[in-house]
This record gives C-alpha cells, structure tokens and sequence, in this order.
C-alpha cells in the first residue's frame, strides 16, 4: 500500500465520543498519525485503508471524507562524498580459557535428573533399589 492522508469531517458534540474516536482509529492497522482539529476534521496519515476507517467512525458519529491524497516520500537530497580514512589495524580476538569446573550452582547432576527442584546443600538423596533403601 502507498502512504495516504485523510481529512474526514466528524460531528462530534461531546469530548467523550472524540476520544472514543480517536482511539478507534489509532488502533486501525497502518496508521502513522492523527490530527484533530476544534473544527472536527480528523486527519489520518499512514498506510491505511480509510473506508474501513470511515465504516467504523461512523458507529460512534456521523462521519463524512473531505479528501483522500497520496504522500508522497520527501526527496533525499544526494549526500556529498567524504574522503575514506585508512582503516586501522584489525583488534585481535580476546581469547577466554574457561576453567575445568565452573562455580555454577546449577550444574548438570545425573544424580538429580528426576528431580523438579535443585537439591539444597543439607538435603540427601533417596535412591530406590530393590533390598535397600538410603536416608
């Protein structure tokens, strides 16, 4: 879709139903801002599709479309070249050696791999075997 503005006339005769309006149509997909005038002309820029706007102002208020224009993007202006400054000399990599055993209190346990909760220090485990129950 192209960018598009939209001047649409509401009747709007209390504040209450020009906020309701104005957050109707800010929750409209595309929309890149709103104006509102004391006049009550809303105007809609952005990428947006103004029937499905206008069809659900018009639940709220009578709703009327001034005009319809296609933006167009402002120019770019062509920037000047800048001379290229001779780039320095590659930073070598920081090399990390990590240690054998990490002081992570959550390291992989096989002994606790059916366990939900991480076992405290004081805590023992319980192993199930056939003749021979540890506490």
């Amino acid at each position: 879709m192209t960018p598009m503005k939209a001047v649409l006339q509401l009747s709007v005769y209390e504040e209450r139903i020009r906020k309701k309006a104005f957050v109707t149509v800010s929750r409209c997909q595309g929309v890149a801002s709103i104006a509102f005038d004391k006049t009550g002309k809303m105007t809609v820029v952005g990428e947006i599709d103004v029937p499905v706007i206008v069809m659900k102002l018009r639940k709220l208020c009578n709703t009327e479309i001034v005009s319809v224009e296609v933006v167009k993007p402002p120019e770019k202006k062509p920037e000047e070249k800048k001379p290229e400054a001779k780039p320095a000399a590659p930073a070598k990599p920081e090399i990390v050696a990590w240690p054998v055993q990490m002081s992570n209190p959550y390291q992989y346990n096989p002994a606790y791999a059916n366990c939900y909760y991480q076992p405290y220090e004081t805590s023992r485990v319980v192993v199930d075997e056939p003749g021979c129950v540890i506490m």
